[in-house]
């Protein structure tokens, strides 16, 4: 037995998609409900990393966004603000020189969304974004080498960005719907951790299947079950797709159910959504706000 069956086999899971999906059903049913209201949508405000990952992103957009979240507070007392601002790398000088709210600035990097190009390259891109300022760095795990099972490969990628970000915090991003089925997406989850995830995050939002209500169940099984054998806490984030208040308390429900009020604060848990806080503004106020 290799070190990786070794691995899998001392965090075991073998529900297949359906039980995964009748268990996350059920959980909802039981208990969505008395989340769906003004104080959870208040939470889940608080745990955005508010992102513009798109291809015509400019210094100027990038920098009216960041004054927004400059000045929440004043147009949002009594509100906690967002938790980071996400941006591709090469807008994170941008943030840094234009943020004054106390959150985060958080740049995906490592070949970000397909984790498509040289490990020596990824290594690079992470340790110059934090360069520039950011103080949380997320990257796509090797989905292609995961299938062809090339478990060394991955986790090698993940450790040696690790290393060159130093304090910035890691999440990797395991691009769940890629991953075929509940199994891999909790042997994928392993791994990161196992690598040295700081958080592991569901989707990049850059293809058709995003974050799932499954999806965070078997991930937040996954970390449940490291932070029972290590006595490690890692941290989650769902992301892509996650853009409706409905859609929100559906995925605090199955960390509140799964990992427990200890994870319900923006050091422990995270949304990766642009449209969401819109969204949860406009429950919130009771009438349609834009501000985002």
């Amino acid at each position: 037995m290799n070190k990786f069956e070794q691995l899998f086999a001392a965090y075991p899971f073998s529900m297949s998609d359906e039980q995964v999906k009748q268990a996350t059903s059920e959980l909802l049913q039981a208990h969505k409900e008395e989340n769906n209201n003004r104080q959870v949508w208040e939470q889940c405000l608080n745990l955005i990393d508010l992102t513009t990952l798109n291809v015509d992103d400019t210094m100027e957009k990038v920098a009216r966004m960041t004054e927004c979240v400059n000045a929440f507070p004043q147009h949002f007392p009594g509100l906690g603000n967002v938790a980071a601002i996400c941006v591709y790398p090469a807008m994170v000088e941008t943030v840094r020189k234009n943020l004054t709210a106390n959150i985060g600035i958080a740049a995906v990097a490592g070949g970000f969304p397909a984790s498509q190009t040289f490990p020596e390259v990824k290594v690079a891109e992470a340790a110059l974004a934090v360069k520039d300022g950011a103080t949380e760095i997320d990257i796509v795990l090797s989905v292609g080498k995961f299938l062809e099972e090339k478990y060394d490969d991955v986790t090698d990628e993940i450790s040696e960005i690790k290393a060159a970000i130093g304090d910035a915090h890691l999440k990797v991003i395991l691009e769940t719907g890629a991953l075929q089925s509940a199994v891999n997406i909790h042997r994928a989850a392993v791994l990161a951790m196992a690598a040295g995830a700081d958080f592991i995050k569901t989707s990049t939002g850059k293809i058709a299947v995003n974050a799932t209500p499954e999806a965070s169940y078997v991930m937040c099984r996954a970390i449940r079950a490291w932070k029972e054998k290590t006595g490690q806490k890692v941290c989650f984030k769902p992301a892509g797709g996650v853009s409706t208040t409905d859609e929100a308390v559906a995925h605090y429900t199955i960390v509140k159910e799964v990992l427990g009020l200890d994870w319900l604060n923006n050091r422990s848990f995270r949304f990766g959504a642009s449209r969401l806080a819109n969204n949860l503004l406009t429950s919130i106020q009771g009438e349609t706000v834009k501000y985002f």
